[in-house]
């Protein structure tokens, strides 16, 4: 053990300061996990009774110690069936970001073939939302790189057919069987449709409706860009690991399509809700000065 310094009695290392460093990682990962949501004090009333327990004990309070010790003694079933959504979507973040993740991971590793590119032609994708745009049609696409997302596409139809305009425009006719729900791309192909997408449980702002939740959801859930066409306003926007742009032009959509499907990374194009906001605001703050 290399030791660096000594602070009284205790020996100080660098695997105590790696240690450190890491639980301080995944501390504030967790505070932001629950941040905004009211887990966040559901965990404060937990630590506030395990506080009056240590306090309790110090001062020798037996009954007290009895009955906070007997609570302390289930706490972590109690924590595990209370946080069991925050649970969920902590091990869907971590599960998100592995290398395993990939579906064409171990086939890889396995056989050393390199991977085929996934860029296909989205021509077809773009010339459909320009058609719903101009018709305030609503529209929920799901374009995924790396996994066909069979358990959200067998929530759907199945219908593994080429990506083409009419398709999609058939597909989110509001007359359409098919129109509720979303519709999930992968390599070319329309996968399924009418698929249920998990919906955020974040506070967003008002003009966004539930499409934009579930894309929102979606994106939080899976390493997937979700294009939502507004059926308000006709708007198009695009959503990435929980956040989104809206409003874009077709030139930005069509680029960042490029990007994600190329394997670039395009996260730091996309912005917090709250960003988008505060940015929002100054915009409307601004034309009503002038």
């Amino acid at each position: 053990m290399n030791l660096l310094f000594k602070i009284g009695f205790l020996d100080i290392s660098i695997v105590n300061l790696v240690d450190i460093t890491l639980v301080s990682i995944l501390i504030y990962q967790v505070y932001k996990l629950l941040r905004g949501s009211v887990a966040i004090k559901i965990f404060l009333g937990f630590l506030s009774i395990y506080l009056m327990y240590l306090l309790v004990s110090a001062l020798r309070m037996e009954l007290l110690s009895i009955i906070l010790g007997q609570f302390m003694g289930v706490g972590v079933i109690a924590a595990i069936i209370i946080f069991a959504p925050e649970i969920r979507k902590f091990l869907l973040i971590i599960g998100r970001s592995s290398i395993l993740s990939n579906e064409n991971f171990l086939q890889e590793l396995l056989f050393w073939k390199k991977r085929e590119s996934l860029v296909f032609n989205i021509n077809p994708i773009i010339e459909a939302a320009k058609s719903l745009s101009g018709t305030n049609t609503g529209a929920l696409m799901v374009i995924s790189s790396n996994s066909e997302l069979k358990f959200y596409a067998e929530s759907g139809d199945i219908l593994d057919a080429l990506v083409s305009k009419r398709l999609l425009i058939s597909i989110f006719n509001k007359f359409s069987p098919l129109h509720d729900g979303a519709v999930i791309i992968y390599n070319g192909k329309v996968k399924a449709a009418r698929c249920i997408l998990p919906v955020t449980e974040r506070d967003i702002p008002a003009q966004f409706g539930l499409r934009h939740r579930a894309a929102i959801g979606m994106s939080e859930a899976t390493d997937t860009l979700i294009l939502i066409v507004s059926e308000e306003t006709g708007q198009v926007s695009l959503a990435k690991n929980g956040k989104i742009l809206h409003n874009l032009s077709f030139q930005e959509v069509r680029e960042l399509l490029n990007g994600y499907l190329s394997g670039e990374d395009i996260d730091e194009k996309f912005e917090p809700i709250s960003a988008y906001e505060r940015q929002r605001f100054k915009k409307s703050t601004a034309a009503s000065k002038a």
